[in-house]
């Protein structure tokens, strides 16, 4: 079975959600999905997709490289980790790949909450991943 047909309902979704610049693309045994999602729904529910079909992203088969539009802003968070620093991952789950490490007390931008423990964050410099929720806290 190909990708493009095993990742059918993620593919329908990505095309039906407005985002812009989508690109979707197999090859070397790997989905690839590019755009800008119109909100962070749009993009946690890519993720919620994906999930459903290879629960805990075990196979490693998509790649999600679907940023929010710069146009949503969030509010600021303190990366609060005491040993070491705040992991930002690819995607909602410790099997995801780590982008980037915040340091202890960086301010970085919480975009929306993806499930119970995670939320989706932006650097200073626009990188996008999701964080581990205990160890974020709310900077007044």
């Amino acid at each position: 079975m190909s990708l493009l047909t095993k990742y059918q309902s993620l593919i329908d979704t990505a095309k039906n959600s407005n985002i812009e610049e989508l690109e979707i693309s197999e090859s070397n045994g790997i989905l690839r999905v590019f755009g800008i999602a119109p909100s962070t729904d749009v993009k946690n529910k890519l993720w919620d997709l994906y999930n459903q079909i290879d629960p805990n992203y075990i196979s490693g088969e998509v790649l999600i490289e679907v940023n929010v539009t710069p146009a949503i802003t969030g509010s600021r968070v303190r990366a609060s980790r005491e040993e070491a620093g705040l992991n930002i991952r690819k995607g909602p789950g410790t099997e995801q790949p780590i982008i980037r490490q915040a340091a202890q007390h960086e301010i970085i931008v919480l975009l929306g909450r993806a499930t119970d423990q995670w939320w989706l964050v932006r650097t200073e410099n626009g990188e996008e991943g999701y964080c581990y929720t205990q160890f974020l806290e709310p900077v007044e």
